[in-house]
């Protein structure tokens, strides 16, 4: 049987052992260590390794020293032009004084309820005075700035330092984006009509044009085509005059043959009377012609 001194120093070692375990703690080198003693806080260990602390009075909060992720839930907000959106934010932040961050909120699950409602605020805040256009294009590194700043700004009261501050996602609501996409599509089929408009309009121009010229270029043909014919039939008038004038005779026989060939053709039938005016020159056709 174990002798009652033995049974002592068998206790007595084993309650060395659980305060020699209580008593000495490890701080990783991606962690800031906070002692606290009975709910308040003691000291600050920021240097990895071996530290102690008294033990069943003081215990250990451990804090990530890295960059950290705040990522709050996405929120609906009406922007300057009435349009609602989607916006989901994300901020980068580090823990630099545990202290103030186990006095404000205790743990990093208070913190982001806490401080992701601010940064939400923050978002709400300087979106809602702004359109779309200027969110997407124009104005979004300003208002990135804007935010970034109104965020510090509130980081010093839970011992953090805000590394970032970006808008993640902006998503037009289900509403919104059928609105927009109704929008766009009568822009783009108003557009179409006026473009169809202006086309029928220069071709309507470019026709009339076409036309004129079509009628300019015709009036002075046929005034070119008269004015040939006048000069032609004048140049005629005045060989045949001459004509005339040298030889009468001839003239009226070139002139009855003329007639001859206007009027006699094939299948042509005339009912004349042989001693007319018309068919004097066949009575003085030589013996033997026919």
């Amino acid at each position: 049987m174990n002798s009652p001194r033995t049974v002592l120093f068998a206790i007595v070692g084993v309650l060395l052992v659980l305060l020699a375990t209580g008593s000495f703690f490890t701080v990783h080198q991606t962690q800031i260590a906070l002692v606290v003693q009975l709910g308040n806080p003691q000291r600050v260990i920021t240097q990895p390794g071996l530290s102690f602390k008294v033990p069943f009075i003081q215990n250990v909060e451990y804090y990530d020293a890295r960059i950290l992720d705040l990522d709050p839930t996405g929120q609906d907000m009406v922007l300057v032009d009435q349009r609602r959106i989607n916006v989901d934010s994300f901020a980068r932040y580090k823990i630099v004084d545990p202290l103030k961050f186990f006095q404000t909120v205790r743990s990093e699950a208070g913190f982001r309820d806490r401080f992701g409602n601010i940064l939400n605020g923050a978002v709400r805040d300087r979106i809602g005075r702004t359109d779309l256009k200027n969110l997407l294009d124009t104005e979004r590194g300003a208002i990135m700035r804007d935010i970034t700043e109104a965020v510090r700004r509130r980081a010093p009261e839970f011992g953090i330092e805000v590394i970032e501050v970006r808008i993640g996602r902006t998503d037009l609501t289900e509403q919104v984006l059928q609105s927009t996409y109704n929008r766009m599509r009568s822009d783009r089929v108003a557009e179409a009509a006026q473009a169809r408009g202006l086309g029928q309009e220069s071709k309507s121009r470019i026709e009339a044009e076409a036309d004129r010229e079509r009628t300019i270029i015709l009036a002075e043909a046929e005034k070119e085509a008269q004015i040939m014919l006048g000069a032609g039939e004048a140049e005629s008038r005045s060989t045949l005059n001459k004509a005339q004038g040298k030889d009468p005779e001839f003239y009226a026989f070139f002139r009855a043959m003329e007639a001859y060939r206007a009027s006699l053709g094939p299948g042509t039938t005339m009912v004349l009377s042989p001693n007319s005016e018309f068919f004097k020159y066949f009575e003085r056709l030589p013996a033997g012609a026919k």
